[in-house]
């Protein structure tokens, strides 16, 4: 297998908040019924996290489940086990309804980390990103602009953005522009 290319390089800026392209992430998109006790037993299995409540983000390391809706999750896996994790699943689902998918290469990731990082965020999304309306562990899919993502806090001072892959440069110049040092708002702050 060859080295995954990462849509822009590693990019990164330092501004209000550090702005740097993560990756390379394995992500599986999995659809069906998630009150299902197998489906969970196999998502509890591959991933080693307890299934998440509506918009939750349970994430350690490379690893994690994300809800994505009443019926979808998006799993991390580190990036070189994603297809064996993605036959593994299909496997453990099979004769259920049930969707499985790698979709590792289509998408692209940035951690934005620093204290101002809810101001920075709040300046592209319709979402309330104060602490109580989206606290940490939970995840927001929304549009940052023109561009479809999703994003949550892992700490108080660090956020993941994911967005469609082709859409990369625009969510990386995006995010640069709202966290220029000429830009400080400082609603959320503190």
């Amino acid at each position: 297998m060859s080295d995954p290319v990462l849509p822009l390089g590693g990019a990164q800026y330092e501004g209000l908040v550090d702005v740097r392209e993560t990756g390379p992430q394995g992500m599986i998109a999995l659809r069906g019924d998630l009150a299902d006790a197998s489906l969970q037993e196999a998502v509890t299995s591959l991933t080693g996290l307890p299934m998440p409540d509506v918009r939750g983000a349970q994430v350690l390391g490379e690893s994690g489940v994300l809800w994505m809706s009443p019926d979808e999750l998006l799993l991390l896996v580190p990036y070189r086990q994603a297809a064996r994790a993605c036959a593994q699943l299909s496997e453990a689902l099979q004769g259920q309804h049930a969707l499985v998918e790698n979709v590792s290469d289509m998408r692209a990731m940035f951690r934005l980390r620093g204290t101002q990082l809810r101001d920075v965020l709040a300046k592209l999304a319709p979402v309330d990103f104060a602490r109580d309306a989206l606290p940490v562990g939970e995840l927001r899919r929304t549009r940052f602009a023109q561009v479809a993502a999703g994003v949550w806090f892992s700490d108080d001072t660090t956020a993941q953005v994911f967005c469609f892959r082709s859409v990369a440069e625009y969510m990386f110049n995006l995010l640069c522009t709202a966290a220029d040092p000429d830009a400080f708002v400082g609603f959320h702050a503190g």
